[in-house]
This record gives C-alpha cells, sequence and structure tokens, in this order.
C-alpha cells in the first residue's frame, strides 16, 4: 500500500468518524449516557442514606461482619446501577437496530471502574492485587462485552502435539490464571480455619494444632484435585500417580512421610506443646516456639533457633522440663572454712534464698518444696555446702536466679565474717639440722 492509498483510507475513515460525530444518534446516546450516570448516582445517593449497613454509623463495633462489609461496599453502588442501566441501554439499542458503539465504551469504563474500586477495597495484598488488576479485569471486560469465547477458540488454536497430549496457549493460561486464584483462595481458607480453630476455648493448645494440622492437609489436596480438574487432567490418572508416590515414599521422600506422621503423633500424645523446654539427647536445649508438619522449632536463651526434624523426638529420648509441671528444683554449691558455726551458716543461707522473688517460700509452700541447706561432703580444704531451691520455670534467660542467689549468698558471708576457703599447703621440714 503507497502512501496515496493510505491517505485515501485515512480520509475515508475520518469522513465516517465526522458523519458519525454529527449525526442524532450520537448525541441521543450521549444524552442517554449522562441520563443513566445521573439517576444511578441519584439512586446510590438514596440508598446510602435508607439502609442503616450503608450508613456512617455501620463501622462501629457494635455491627458484624455483615454490617462492615455492607458498609464497605456502599461506594460500589453507584458503579453496579450505571453497569445495569447502561446494559439496559444496550440491550435496547441493539433491539431497535441501531449502532450504539458509545454505549459500549461507557459500559466498558463503567466495569473497569467498579472493578477497579472492588479491588482496591477489599484485597489488600499487592500480589493478589495485581494479579486482579491485569487478569482479573480484562476477562471480566471481555466477557460482558461477549467477545470472551472468540479469544478462547483463538488461544485454543495455539497449541503443540506431543504424542496424545495436546498443550495450548489457552490451558496454560487457564492453569496459570485458576492456579493462582486457588492458591490464594487456599491461603485465605487455610489463614481463617486457623484462626476459627485457635478461638475455640472448650479445646486445649494440642488437640488445636491437630486439627489445624488435618485442616490445612484437606485444604491442600483440595486445591490440588480442583486444579487438576482445571487443567484437564483425568484423575484416573491418579492411581498411577499414586503407585509412583508409593514408591517414591519407600524411598526418597520416606524421611518427610515419617517425619509429617511424627508430627501427628506428638500432637495426639500431647508428649510436646507450644512454650516446652525441651533438652535433647546431644545437650541442645531450648523452647519450643513452633511445631509444624515437618519440625519443631526450638527457641534457645542466646538467641538461636534449633530445627528438629519430628521423628527425633520419637525415635530418639529427649528430657522435657516443663511438660507436666513449671516448678523446677536446683542446686548451688560452695565451701566453707571447717572451724565454721554451720547452725548459724544455714539459717543465713536459708533466709538469704528465701528472700529472692522468684524463690518458691513462705507458708503456702510444702516442707520439700522449701529453701534448704546441708552438707555436701568433707572436701580438702573446706566443708563442701549445697543449696536447692525450687522456682517456677528454667534457671536461664530472663530467670538467671542461680547467678543472683550466689551474689546474695556471697554477700551475707561477707557480712558475717564466714571465711570461703582456699587451697593451701602446708610444708614441714622433718630434720631442719640437715646439711642441704
Amino acid at each position: 500500500m503507497n502512501l496515496n492509498e493510505i491517505e485515501r483510507s485515512l480520509t475515508l475513515y475520518l469522513s465516517k468518524v465526522n458523519d458519525w460525530l454529527l449525526s442524532p444518534s450520537f448525541y441521543i446516546q450521549i444524552g442517554f449516557i449522562v441520563l443513566s450516570v445521573s439517576l444511578a448516582w441519584l439512586i446510590a445517593k438514596a440508598l446510602r442514606k435508607s439502609i442503616p449497613i450503608f450508613q456512617d454509623s455501620a463501622s462501629d463495633e457494635k455491627w458484624t461482619w455483615l454490617g462492615k462489609f455492607g458498609h464497605q461496599s456502599r461506594q460500589l453502588l453507584f458503579p453496579l446501577l450505571n453497569i445495569s442501566m447502561l446494559g439496559v441501554l444496550r440491550e435496547a439499542g441493539q433491539y431497535l437496530g441501531d449502532t450504539i458503539w458509545l454505549i459500549i465504551i461507557a459500559q466498558l469504563l463503567a466495569v473497569i471502574y467498579f472493578l477497579y474500586h472492588l479491588i482496591l477495597r477489599f484485597i489488600k495484598n499487592p500480589v493478589i492485587r495485581g494479579f486482579f488488576k491485569w487478569v482479573v479485569i480484562p476477562i471480566a471486560v471481555l466477557k460482558v462485552f461477549g467477545v470472551l469465547d472468540e479469544v478462547t477458540v483463538y488461544l485454543d488454536g495455539l497449541s503443540i502435539e506431543l504424542g496424545n497430549i495436546k498443550l495450548s496457549a489457552y490451558a496454560l493460561a487457564r492453569a496459570v490464571v485458576f492456579g493462582v486464584l486457588l492458591f490464594w483462595l487456599g491461603r485465605i481458607s487455610s489463614d481463617i480455619g486457623q484462626k476459627v480453630i485457635r478461638s475455640q476455648q472448650e479445646l486445649d493448645n494440642e488437640t488445636k494444632e491437630i486439627f489445624i494440622k488435618i485442616f490445612q492437609v484437606v485444604v491442600s489436596i483440595t486445591v490440588f484435585i480442583l486444579l487438576l480438574q482445571i487443567v484437564g487432567i483425568n484423575l484416573t490418572a491418579l492411581a498411577v500417580f499414586g503407585g509412583a508416590l508409593g514408591v517414591g515414599l519407600g524411598f526418597g521422600l520416606q524421611s518427610i512421610a515419617s517425619n509429617f506422621l511424627s508430627g501427628l503423633i506428638l500432637l495426639m500424645d500431647r508428649s510436646l506443646k507450644i512454650g516446652d523446654f525441651v533438652e535433647l539427647e546431644d545437650s541442645r536445649s531450648g523452647v519450643i516456639d513452633s511445631l509444624n508438619m515437618r519440625s519443631a522449632t526450638l527457641t534457645t536463651y542466646d538467641g538461636k533457633d534449633i530445627v528438629v526434624p519430628n521423628d527425633t523426638f520419637i525415635t530418639s529420648s529427649f528430657t522435657n522440663w516443663t511438660h507436666r509441671d513449671k516448678k523446677q528444683r536446683y542446686p548451688l554449691h560452695f565451701s566453707v572454712a571447717y572451724d565454721t558455726d554451720l547452725e548459724k551458716l544455714f539459717e543465713i543461707v536459708r533466709e538469704v534464698v528465701a528472700s529472692h522473688p522468684q524463690v518458691l517460700s513462705g507458708d503456702g509452700i510444702p516442707k520439700e518444696e522449701q529453701p534448704d541447706a546441708e552438707i555436701s561432703q568433707f572436701g580438702d580444704f573446706g566443708i563442701d555446702i549445697l543449696v536447692e531451691f525450687w522456682m517456677m520455670g528454667i534457671d536461664d534467660g530472663k530467670n538467671r536466679v542461680g547467678a543472683d542467689l550466689l551474689f546474695m549468698i556471697w554477700q551475707a558471708l561477707q557480712a558475717n565474717g564466714i571465711e570461703i576457703p582456699f587451697p593451701q599447703r602446708e610444708v614441714r621440714i622433718l630434720n631442719p639440722s640437715a646439711k642441704v
């Protein structure tokens, strides 16, 4: 096509546009659009004033989630009414046989406006919001104007066949779109389910964790099956997949399956729970911060996280310091000189230890749990004293009771003139007159 032909085509096109802009149909459509927008705005304003859930007071705490949802949706009344009225005008124009491109464009803009405000008001995640803007809105627009089927047929024609497998652009796009949507809905369902389960006051923490794990597994399986259906994979093929999965579990996935089942066993037999202080066979210890499907996380008092596979708690022994009772007994050791008045010493030490606010003492504490001091053994340089006390929790981290008590005992011994012995050597000369 040469320059003259392009110029003639452009001139012809501009002439048609000019004729259309000067035609009565153009101004009639503008009038109908203005009328539709005005009526939609007035009706939406009246509804917001007359219906309680659309009023400002609906944001009070006394309203339920349904009332708050209706209050947040009040800004969507205008675009919804506008879309509906423009749709009526569009159908009427098609019935009369007139050209209604202006109404179609107006309805397109109204649909985009509605979807944009819907996403902006109810979707806070930026990734999901971008997905809806660039994927969901174009699909909805194509569906509204009846061209989605043509686009689908065109994309389905762009395919590659490998034997009996047909891979088309439409199948890939459908898998991506619905996959993202399903995983997003699955994540929301999982979060809501966890909140609902944890809000049940009649269940203990261990039972709640069991139901949460089962709920997560059910949601994951449901999303997986729905995605297979959307992609077009026959579910009868899952029998072959299940056999392959069984072989995989017997070899590479055995550890993963073992940890998953071990986690369920730990939650059901209640030998571990969040907040327990656990010491492993290799002397590593920490507070259980989380129990998930594969492992448990122990947080140490020096700020480290220890990830322990669940089957470790099944196949090896461990010490749960706070499983049944958080009360713990701790010893302290020191020595005094042999000429010390032990009765006076024991009385001083018991009073000092009992004065610490975190040490269990007083009339309401059983005798066996009261602070005590006694002779441990007779050492080479002095008498070894053993002090025992009980406290709530672990003597570490924020509860550094042992170090405080040793300092308090040392101060009390200094104030009362009690000597703490140190290694000494006595040298005797058996024959002082002998010549060296």
